[in-house]
């Protein structure tokens, strides 16, 4: 499926959803995939893109950031700790932002630099063990502590449980979001995303559609 499909499949959702043109961003995916696919999109005239990892956006992104203006990087992976000023320096976007201790980082090198990446909370909506993301029941609480610190919140982040229908989950983002003041909902990807646009996602991370399938080797 090419980009200018993706493109098309976003505007009817946001129009059946009576949702304004342009409401939804749709970002590009592009972690583990080749540099002539990537160059492809570029080439395609999109330029917001997320990644899953700080050091694989450093050795693929600042020579494509010489070449197209505009680019936008979402990190839309987890964080570890000690990658942290790495990622506020890299992103404009962290989606992945799940604990305290990453949260107080993150504010001391915005802090430092005197700017920051807008933020999404992480949030585990199917509770699931083995996932990064704060419980639905603690998100509250961290979001206020994260407010605290100025860290510049923009809204939540979710990845349903793969065996599960999404749309629970991406209703539950909705009213955390909703109950804190917050506008964006990053939820929806290659297979989810006009569902979640239909229950007010304002940023959908879009891989294998846009790009194809990974080859992880």
């Amino acid at each position: 499926m090419s980009l200018e499909e993706i493109r098309d499949r976003v505007a009817k959702a946001e129009a059946e959803a009576g949702r304004a043109p342009g409401a939804v961003t749709l970002i590009a995916v592009s972690k583990v995939q080749p540099l002539e696919r990537v160059e492809a999109v570029l080439e395609a005239g999109h330029r917001i893109f997320g990644e899953n990892k700080v050091q694989e956006a450093q050795g693929k992104w600042p020579a494509f950031m010489e070449r197209f203006e505009g680019v936008e990087l979402h990190l839309v992976g987890p964080l570890q700790s000690n990658k942290s000023r790495a990622a506020v320096e890299l992103f404009d976007a962290i989606h992945s932002l799940d604990r305290i201790k990453l949260a107080r980082r993150l504010a001391d090198h915005a802090q430092e630099r005197g700017a920051c990446p807008e933020m999404f909370v992480q949030v585990n909506t199917g509770e699931e063990p083995q996932k990064a993301g704060v419980l639905p029941a603690d998100a509250d609480a961290f979001i206020a502590e994260c407010r605290a610190m100025d860290l510049p919140l923009r809204g939540l982040m979710c990845i349903p449980p793969l065996d599960e229908t999404p749309a629970p989950h991406f209703a539950l983002l909705g009213k955390i979001a909703a109950r804190n003041g917050l506008e964006g909902l990053s939820m929806g990807m290659s297979g989810d995303f006009e569902q979640a646009i239909a229950l007010g996602a304002t940023h959908v991370r879009v891989g294998s559609a846009i790009f194809g399938e990974r080859d992880y080797g």
